[in-house]
């Protein structure tokens, strides 16, 4: 086995396959990751990876390299962003293809499982195709098989979800399909789903943005209720009695690689029928700036204030702070305050990203610290670290909570 990517999705896999006795070479391109993981260590938090990363180092079954080498089959979890203009950013998918190109031999197996437009494992098939003509036959035949496995999993239950998850298998062909899901069967305990590749692209793309839509709604009714001087948490607890109304939580936006981000995937294959998943975009887009206006009116008459910023990561309790909302509010107040101090209490992470840290007025604190002097708090992660108020919180400092911890 060859996994090229060793991020968030990548050595979880690479680990879990490594954990079920096949040999596993994990490719990446940072020296970082690729020291790190060679001695048993995880280069991010994730619970239960490091000891399955450790296991599999030490029993020999996860090597790592930094170009890939031949292997039986390969998957490929490297990341796909938006750019500037939303439209999709594949060049990442595209040199993990290049990569493996050298190294490929007729019968192996290549699974895309980078969240990916409609149409991308079609594209990583032409690709190969045109770096590696012998692989590829006059009828269009491909000599190795090529499948689209989207991961599906939540931060912080990675490992578990991995495992007990159901899996869509999504082949440019049946027996690709039927393949890939003989891979998938050696470790993943849910239920394995064939389809072809375009269905299970746009299956990934479709669960992140219905979840979005659903957020949006519920950040929309928090701005409303704020407006009407309704409590839009109680109002959201009274709403779901109805037995078929399920509002999600409010929040400060959205973040993270996923839903964040895929719809957008969607809106890209199809701009002028995707309305509503397009305003939803920015709905949960809006957020972090809403957030900074509300503590702008609690800092009114606060000259060169001391703001504690609760939180950093995109969700709780993990290290991830990929599209994380809470960077955006953190960010805006630093500029709207460049007398004042922003104090961040982020427990997962040991230092500031580089756009925050590289400014005067923003420090990375402790919980205990945090509040001595403050002028106004939010919160913006509900980190389990976070859920009792601290008993040095003048109970007249402003507090603005994102995630109605403190309520």
């Amino acid at each position: 086995m060859c996994v090229v990517g060793l991020g968030y999705i990548g050595l979880p896999t690479a680990a879990m396959l490594a954990s079920r006795g096949l040999a596993v070479i994990g490719v990446d391109t940072k020296p970082s990751t690729l020291g790190a993981v060679a001695n048993g260590e995880t280069p991010f938090v994730e619970p239960d990876l490091a000891e399955l990363v450790r296991r599999a180092v030490a029993a020999g079954s996860l090597t790592v390299a930094a170009v890939p080498a031949p292997a039986d089959a390969f998957v490929i979890a490297v990341p796909t962003p938006v750019n500037a203009d939303r439209s999709p950013d594949l060049s990442h998918v595209f040199a993990a293809v290049d990569s493996i190109c050298p190294v490929l031999r007729p019968g192996a197996l290549v699974v895309l499982e980078s969240t990916s437009p409609p149409g991308t494992t079609a594209r990583v098939a032409q690709r190969i195709a045109e770096r590696r003509p012998d692989l590829a036959a006059p009828g269009g035949d491909m000599a190795v098989e090529i499948a689209y496995c989207p991961e599906r999993v939540l931060p912080g239950r990675v490992v578990h979800e991995l495992r007990f998850n159901d899996r869509i298998v999504g082949g440019l062909t049946p027996r690709a399909a039927s393949r890939a899901g003989v891979l998938y069967r050696t470790f993943c305990e849910g239920e394995i789903m064939p389809t072809d590749a375009v269905t299970a692209e746009m299956a990934k793309l479709v669960e992140n943005a219905f979840r979005d839509v659903n957020i949006a709604f519920a950040n929309e009714l928090s701005v409303v209720c704020e407006n009407l001087g309704v409590d839009v948490r109680e109002l959201i607890a009274l709403a779901n009695h109805h037995p078929r109304v399920s509002i999600l939580s409010p929040g400060p936006g959205v973040g993270g690689h996923c839903i964040a981000v895929d719809p957008w995937f969607i809106a890209a294959a199809d701009p002028a029928s995707t309305r509503l998943i397009q305003c939803a975009r920015r709905v949960n887009d809006s957020m972090p700036a809403w957030v900074g206006a509300r503590v702008e009116a609690a800092l009114a008459e606060t000259q060169a204030p001391t703001v504690v910023a609760l939180g950093l990561a995109f969700k709780a309790n993990i290290d991830d702070l990929r599209q994380s909302p809470a960077r955006e509010v953190v960010a805006r107040l630093a500029q709207a305050h460049p007398d004042g101090v922003i104090r961040v209490v982020e427990p997962h992470v040991s230092a500031l990203p580089a756009e925050l840290a590289a400014r005067s007025n923003v420090e990375l604190v402790s919980f205990e610290t945090a509040f001595a002097g403050a002028d106004a708090v939010v919160l913006l992660v509900d980190h389990d670290a976070f859920r009792t108020r601290p008993p040095d919180l003048a109970p007249d400092i402003p507090v603005i909570d994102t995630r109605g911890l403190w309520r």
